[in-house]
């Protein structure tokens, strides 16, 4: 099992190294692969899976989308051939009832999985997590990206 390190923070203040970490992550990540996306407002998570997705629809073949935040309707759904990425923002959700109602737990080992604000099922038993925390540093100035997982990820090394 790889568990990313305090010195494995990649620095992330320049968007495009954002985006070269999700080219990476598009060119590794399996079905059956969840990424909690961890982090304050504004902080990059959103930014990291429109890159994700869009440079999946690229391997894909499939036309460039915008890819927006799900945090009214809870859950953006894409479908690339017979590869399914259901990209959750659980930022609305106050009560662990409200996520049977959008189907979190349902085959995710059948898709590709993105949640971002995951602490509320932190409890929950998951498998094939990797975990992205995204934060700023003491003034705001720059953003860093620790990655750790409960599963190899040796591409984490290219960062």
């Amino acid at each position: 099992m790889l568990t990313a390190t305090k010195s494995s923070r990649i620095n992330i203040s320049e968007e495009k190294k954002t985006k070269l970490i999700a080219k990476v992550f598009s060119d590794n990540i399996k079905v059956g692969n969840t990424l909690f996306l961890n982090g304050e407002l504004g902080v990059g998570k959103t930014t990291f899976i429109k890159y994700l997705i869009n440079f999946l629809q690229n391997k894909y073949n499939q036309s460039i989308t915008e890819v927006p935040s799900p945090t009214f309707n809870l859950v953006n759904e894409y479908h690339l051939d017979s590869l399914i990425i259901k990209h959750y923002d659980l930022y609305r959700i106050k009560e662990d009832e409200e996520l049977n109602n959008i189907g979190i737990f349902e085959n995710y080992f059948n898709q590709i999985t993105l949640i971002e604000w995951p602490e509320i099922i932190k409890n929950y038993k998951l498998d094939n997590i990797i975990d992205l925390c995204f934060e700023y540093d003491e003034d705001y100035n720059k953003r860093y990206l620790t990655i750790s997982s409960n599963i190899d990820i040796g591409f984490i090394n290219e960062f």
